[in-house]
């Protein structure tokens, strides 16, 4: 298998060469064996291994174990107790959901403290088999039959080509020591039902399984790849990101062969889940909306509007004050004051106004119903909802619009959209402030 193994590595796995890498070692064969193996090739290496204290004292054998491993080779090790059952109650999650979070977690911790390039994980072929049948069980995409990614960001696997059989059969010619886990053999677990009860039965209908599944993953991958290069050209032509909002343009996605699928493509990495609700807006009224644990989803005329939740301003009535001698904030929105003599050209950026007019201290808020200012370049006065109709202003752009007012309530500035004439300079002007956005 070394033979086999350093071919495997020196061609799918050559970035690996002259990096420091961190090995997620459990103690169980397949880390130990895929230790033994980049040890061998003297590749820079470390261990981290999980206490996840789900066992008693057997876990603890386990860190006994791999720390002892570690000190008959020299290499670095770091060991971890949790509590897990304690964070799986807290959050919610399954036990082995929990581990992973964990798991994961601390290895990405350990990599940016340490500076490790890459962490190597011990998933072999049975694994992905594995994981596909549980994704079949549960319902799911394309992506979902893709299998174990052999490099995701810096988590690289490279025993996922090798069966269990072959890493059973390698360690026993080469006397290799590993701890036996012997909840593995308990069918409690999901992935450890589909393990004993169903890939037994699969292989006996077809002895040449895993090597027939590592065929499927393939052309899985590939059509997974003319999706994911078909999704790229829909988004470039009816999504627009600006500002921390993304703009769905409705028409061109309904004019779509399956707009719910296209739909379901374009937004599932924003963590929705009750996708017909989802589905719905396309035909739903202006203000709809559906929330993700971290996004907004808000129908508002021809667009679906898409934010971070962080981003999501409310329209209660927020207040900042500033004073006069003031000359800069930078809470809620950043602004600069200054006294000056000239007036160059005005833009969205800039006003100028007669400081002689202004009462302190000014206010900086959202806007609220019944609100009108007298816009420059305009006749009369106008309410502010009206002004945002005209301007065609979206749900989300008004809500994140913040008004410039005197210590009265009257409205200065629409920052970045239009100064109230009121407070223009004249030529009887004797004192003029430049206020700028930042």
């Amino acid at each position: 298998m070394i033979q086999k193994f350093t071919a495997h590595i020196n061609q799918n796995f050559p970035f690996l060469k002259d990096k420091k890498l961190l090995i997620a070692i459990s103690g169980g064969l397949d880390s130990v064996v895929l230790y033994q193996q980049l040890a061998t090739l003297h590749f820079d290496i470390s261990l981290a291994h999980c206490n996840f204290n789900l066992r008693g004292k057997e876990s603890d054998l386990d860190a006994e174990f791999v720390n002892n491993l570690s000190q008959k080779t020299s290499n670095q090790i770091f060991i971890k107790s949790f509590d897990t059952q304690k964070y799986s109650k807290e959050n919610k999650l399954s036990t082995q959901i929990a581990a992973r979070e964990l798991r994961y977690s601390w290895f990405q911790e350990l990599a940016e403290k340490h500076h490790f390039d890459f962490i190597i994980t011990a998933h072999h072929a049975d694994d992905n088999l594995e994981t596909f049948l549980i994704n079949l069980t549960r319902g799911t995409g394309l992506e979902g039959f893709t299998g174990i990614p052999k490099i995701n960001g810096n988590i690289v696997r490279p025993l996922l080509p090798f069966s269990r059989e072959e890493i059973l059969k390698y360690a026993k010619e080469n006397n290799i020591s590993w701890r036996e886990d012997a909840s593995n053999a308990s069918t409690k677990y999901t992935r450890n039902k589909i393990r004993h009860q169903v890939v037994p039965i699969l292989k006996e209908v077809n002895p040449s399984l895993l090597s027939s599944f590592e065929k499927t993953l393939e052309n899985l991958q590939e059509s997974q790849q003319i999706l994911t290069d078909s999704i790229d050209k829909v988004s470039s032509e009816i999504m627009e990101t600006k500002n921390a909002i993304t703009k769905i343009n409705i028409d061109k996605i309904q004019q779509l062969s399956n707009s719910k699928a296209y739909l379901y493509q374009l937004l599932k990495k924003f963590g929705f889940t009750e996708w017909n609700d989802v589905y719905d807006l396309l035909s739903a009224q202006s203000g709809k909306q559906v929330f993700s644990e971290t996004h907004r989803l808000l129908k508002d005329r021809d667009f679906l509007m898409l934010t971070k939740k962080t981003n999501v301003i409310s329209n209660v009535v927020e207040k900042s004050l500033i004073q006069e001698n003031q000359s800069k904030i930078t809470n809620p929105v950043q602004l600069t004051f200054e006294q000056t003599q000239e007036k160059s050209t005005e833009n969205k950026q800039t006003i100028y106004v007669d400081k002689d007019l202004l009462k302190y201290p000014l206010l900086i808020r959202k806007w609220q119903n019944g609100d009108y200012l007298y816009p420059s370049k305009m006749q009369g006065k106008k309410k502010l909802s009206k002004f945002f109709k005209d301007a065609k202003f979206s749900l989300l752009e008004k809500e994140n619009t913040w008004l410039l007012c005197n210590a009265n309530n009257e409205i200065i500035w629409v920052i970045n959209h239009r100064q109230d004439r009121r407070f223009s300079i004249k030529p009887s002007t004797k004192s003029t402030l430049k206020i700028t956005t930042l």
